[in-house]
């Protein structure tokens, strides 16, 4: 008679922790193990939202939450029936973690502390007897009669009834060799959510200007997005950048990230409104300097720069502008051209399109349908959101399904 039956979670970010904290209190007499190859855990989780983790998003409707996934948006919709947002918001309040929404629906921890999601998790894990063991890389997965064998670099071993591969995005599909002997199709990872370098442009020096809201599309083709936009030191980043790039990461890669993007400064106003409003200021504010005007509200650096680029002098009367300045002004507020050539990604925070093919992967239980036993949660999969909290809450919606049927079926095992 065996006396206990045992999960190991490879991987210890949060898809991995929530899938093992889950199945260890929902099973009681599971082992659940988790394994991560650095010394680090919860690393994402540290980091997201500039160190206050952006545990979700407050949506409540399905479709238009299952909408944020460039890829595996269809899959999630099927999978938020079994856990979404609210249960996400509901599953740490009862642990005491509150959660709050800003006006853009992220949530963040009242505490505006990623620490105390991190704080929350490891006293779940201590207090169902989940132990994490650091330095474990994988290095060979194998299926033996009834088990899993685990195979680490510094070549200690594991055997284990249940696996849960969490172990996150991965830059090379050689990364995740390991996986080969399942049989499963990886689809080709490339990077989403980065920044676009404009190299030696002079907006860069206007470097931390936000705009609250611009248009961005992307010339060549037919994505377009609309949100707040930062200007940095070495081009274009913020909320719309990120979005646009998570929804075209596949053709920008295949771009060589070589392309160029317009940009609406005003995509509130459209171009009979704007030559209007021109005109209105030429009637009644002709002798106001233009570059003391700023009408459109504009961050005044940006309006400065603007009208640097259309040729207009500083001490340019609004009146005395020429017809050709006022019809460069207006295609740069409308329109402006820049050249991106390549990206930032950052290391702690980079999320990749790719993954383990989706229709190799059951949307109730999170389990592999070529492998018995074998399941899947978080960035592993061929899944990705845009920023906003979509992609910490496919982790947590996914490790939470893939728990509740790995407990399910130590359930179903007669000892």
């Amino acid at each position: 008679m065996k006396q206990h039956q045992t999960l190991v979670v490879i991987g210890g970010g949060a898809a991995g922790f929530f899938c093992a904290v889950n199945a260890a209190r929902m099973h009681p007499g599971l082992k659940v193990f988790i394994v991560e190859k650095t010394t680090k855990i919860l690393s994402k989780v540290k980091v997201s939202g500039g160190g206050r983790c952006n545990v979700t998003n407050g949506c409540r409707d399905l479709q238009q939450m299952s909408a944020g996934y460039p890829r595996g948006g269809t899959f999630l919709r099927k999978a938020f029936h079994h856990f979404f947002t609210s249960d996400t918001v509901r599953w740490f309040e009862e642990r005491g973690l509150k959660l709050k929404t800003e006006p853009d629906g992220r949530m963040f921890p009242v505490s505006d502390s990623s620490q105390s999601v991190i704080n929350c998790l490891l006293a779940e894990a201590a207090k169902y007897g989940v132990e994490i063991l650091y330095n474990r890389e994988v290095q060979t997965l194998t299926r033996e009669t009834d088990l899993w064998k685990l195979i680490f670099k510094n070549n200690d071993s594991l055997e284990a009834d249940f696996v849960c591969v969490a172990s996150g995005g991965f830059q090379r599909s050689e990364q995740v060799g390991w996986l080969q002997n399942t049989g499963h199709t990886i689809v080709n990872p490339v990077p989403s959510l980065f920044t676009f370098n404009l190299p030696g442009n002079p907006i860069n020096q206007l470097m931390g200007i936000v705009v609250p809201e611009a248009t961005v599309k992307i010339q060549s083709l037919k994505y377009k997005e609309t949100g707040p936009l930062l200007i940095t030191h070495w081009g274009l980043s913020g909320p719309v950048i990120l979005r646009l790039s998570a929804w075209a990461a596949r053709e920008l890669n295949q771009l060589d990230y070589q392309f160029t993007v317009l940009v609406n400064w005003l995509p509130a106003m459209d171009i009979d409104h704007l030559k209007e409003q021109l005109q209105q200021a030429r009637l009644h504010q002709g002798s106001m300097k233009i570059y003391n005007s700023n009408f459109f509200k504009l961050p005044v650096r940006l309006w400065h720069f603007l009208l640097k680029n259309a040729g207009v002098d500083g001490d340019c009367r609004i009146a005395d502008m020429t017809a050709r300045a006022q019809q460069q002004l207006i295609r740069d507020l409308l329109q402006f051209s820049f050249v991106v050539s390549g990206k930032t990604t950052f290391k702690e925070e980079f999320v990749t399109a790719g993954g383990i093919a989706l229709q190799e992967i059951n949307h109730l239980t999170m389990e592999s349908k070529l492998q018995a036993n074998l399941f899947f949660a978080g960035e592993i999969m061929d899944v990705d959101g845009i920023t906003g909290g979509y992609n910490f809450q496919h982790a947590w919606t996914s490790g939470f399904i893939a728990a509740s049927a790995i407990a399910q079926k130590c359930r179903a095992v007669a000892y």
